[in-house]
């Protein structure tokens, strides 16, 4: 059996024609899209250090929706990385949201949280 792994999908608004914060903010690479006849993305899907993840926008079929339709967002996307701090500074670079400021935590975690551009919280944090 193979391991499972997540892959999360997040939604974006209909007309979106650029989603190249996640390449600025994380390095994300992207691998493929699906477009529409607009010129919109469909569909993008993402690498970040080999863990996939995939934007698509509005699916009222399925009842999913962008942060910005709804709002706020109905999940927080936690990104483990080596340094929460220099992570935290390229996304609010590339145009995210500082919600919480990095810090130590005596649970034993140093965690920061950023909005990106379409309303999606992102934790970044690192075990210390």
């Amino acid at each position: 059996m193979t391991k499972p792994s997540f892959a999360p999908e997040l939604y974006i608004p209909h007309g979106t024609m650029n989603v190249d914060f996640y390449t600025k903010a994380f390095g994300a690479e992207l691998l493929r899209t699906f477009m529409n006849d607009d010129g919109s993305y469909h569909v993008a899907e993402f690498s970040l250090q080999g863990q996939l993840f995939h934007l698509h926008e509005n699916s009222e079929r399925s009842n999913c929706f962008d942060p910005v339709t709804l709002g706020g967002s109905t999940a927080l996307v936690g990104l483990f990385v080596d340094d929460v701090d220099a992570w935290m500074k390229r996304a609010i670079v590339a145009g995210g949201e500082e919600l919480s400021p990095a810090q130590d935590y005596d649970y034993g975690y140093r965690q920061g949280v950023v909005k990106d551009i379409f309303g999606h919280t992102w934790m970044i944090e690192k075990r210390i």
